[in-house]
């Protein structure tokens, strides 16, 4: 029996640790990648359950929409980990729209999908030019690509989301300058 209570509190909880870690801002970008298959305990794509990710998707926007963050949902493979954002981010960043439906038959996966049923203008965009600042890779699909440089993990109470390895990560800027150069620890 699938709890999806106990599901939806373990995305609030890794969202809330997320952010609070990562010093995530208002009007910045947090990444999900999710795995519904995976949260179920079989392997990736091939028990995609839109139940599953509705209950992560309400986990996670209740925490980002209190804060102010922004969420992008990770499409799958199929459209080539492609995001589903709010119109207003994709102008606001000056990302491009491409001509996509995610669908958890067919392509896009079912957090995705769920992302374009929910939020209020939804479009979808190729890449977000790796614009992210914090994110969540729930079941192994791979966010990094979408987080700015340079990527760093965050160890956060959590390791699963149901039955998924979650790994967690933020964005710190770029060391330079060499061993000579002092650092900002609260930039680390």
């Amino acid at each position: 029996m699938i709890d999806f209570a106990e599901i939806e509190e373990q995305s609030r909880i890794a969202a809330i640790e997320i952010c609070d870690a990562s010093g995530i801002k208002p009007g910045q970008i947090f990444v999900v990648g999710c795995s519904s298959s995976e949260v179920l305990g079989d392997r990736i794509g091939t028990a995609t359950n839109t139940e599953v990710a509705e209950a992560i998707y309400n986990g996670i926007s209740a925490v980002l929409s209190v804060r102010g963050v922004c969420l992008a949902g990770q499409c799958c493979e199929h459209l080539n980990r492609a995001l589903v954002v709010e119109e207003e981010i994709l102008e606001k960043y000056r990302f491009e729209q491409v001509n996509a439906i995610p669908r958890p038959d067919h392509a896009g996966g079912a957090f995705a999908t769920v992302c374009y049923q929910r939020m209020k203008h939804p479009v979808v965009t190729e890449s977000i030019n790796a614009q992210a600042v914090a994110g969540i890779d729930i079941g192994g699909t791979m966010i990094g690509m979408h987080i700015h440089p340079t990527v760093v993990p965050l160890r956060i109470s959590l390791r699963k989301i149901g039955e998924a390895p979650i790994i967690c990560a933020r964005r710190r800027p770029r060391y330079i300058g060499g061993a000579r150069a002092v650092y900002d620890e609260h930039l680390m």
